[in-house]
């Protein structure tokens, strides 16, 4: 289940849920960002696998990219401080641990304007010249959290695990993943039930507020017009 929102400028946040693996692909301009919302629970281990792919003219498809193209990731944690931040190349893989429960940024994009060569004595941006000629990268993106970043065939060789070794550490760690997620939840339902008591309390007050205000313009009202009568001699 994803949820699309913007955040600014040339931004696409795109909202999953937090336990699975989620493959997708993307298009991107030069100067362009993609920002992705990943809802965490803490002390989890999160994956991201990437390559990238310019649109070739002339064979109307998209082919892998230059060497020289790499792919900028940065990570922020739900209070907005930097988990990640480092250059990659044209494919690549990016590995971090949340410590903080909630919504973590994760943005991606070229470094295009970095790649230059010289041919015919000029100064040319290769990479530059090739998005602009096809207006495309495609960015393929599989993100994955908790227990589906594990490697068991890797191991189950490594630990020299059985069959029924391998899937009891298999269900040892959903469960443990589980167990994170709970956690998470029950965090969010407390902070969920703090915002809803916050937001009454200032609604009431609201009221009280309200109701004091007209109380007192229908005080000032009746003296204004008692001594409106008492000055006509109405009264």
């Amino acid at each position: 289940m994803a949820a699309l929102r913007a955040a600014g400028p040339a931004r696409i946040l795109l909202l999953f849920l937090a336990c699975g693996a989620h493959g997708l692909y993307f298009h991107i301009g030069e100067t362009e960002k993609r920002c992705f919302i990943e809802e965490i629970p803490d002390e989890t281990m999160v994956i991201g696998n990437y390559r990238t792919q310019l649109w070739d003219k002339q064979s109307e498809s998209f082919l892998p990219s230059t060497p020289g193209l790499g792919m900028h990731v940065e990570v922020k944690d739900p209070d907005g401080k930097v988990v990640l931040s480092r250059q990659y190349g044209s494919e690549g893989r990016f590995t971090f641990t949340s410590h903080t429960p909630g919504e973590h940024q994760i943005c991606l994009h070229s470094n295009s304007t970095r790649m230059a060569l010289f041919a015919g004595g000029k100064l040319f941006n290769s990479t530059c010249m090739a998005l602009f000629a096809g207006g495309k990268l495609r960015v393929h993106l599989d993100i994955q959290v908790g227990e589906h970043t594990n490697n068991y065939p890797e191991i189950a060789a490594k630990d020299k695990l059985t069959e029924l070794q391998l899937r009891a550490r298999q269900l040892l760690d959903q469960v443990e993943q589980i167990q994170k997620e709970q956690n998470y939840q029950r965090y969010r339902e407390e902070r969920f039930r703090m915002t809803s008591e916050s937001t009454n309390q200032r609604v009431l007050w609201w009221s009280i507020a309200q109701t004091i205000i007209l109380i007192l313009t229908g005080i000032w009202q009746m003296r204004h017009l008692k001594s409106f009568f008492e000055a006509k001699k109405l009264v």
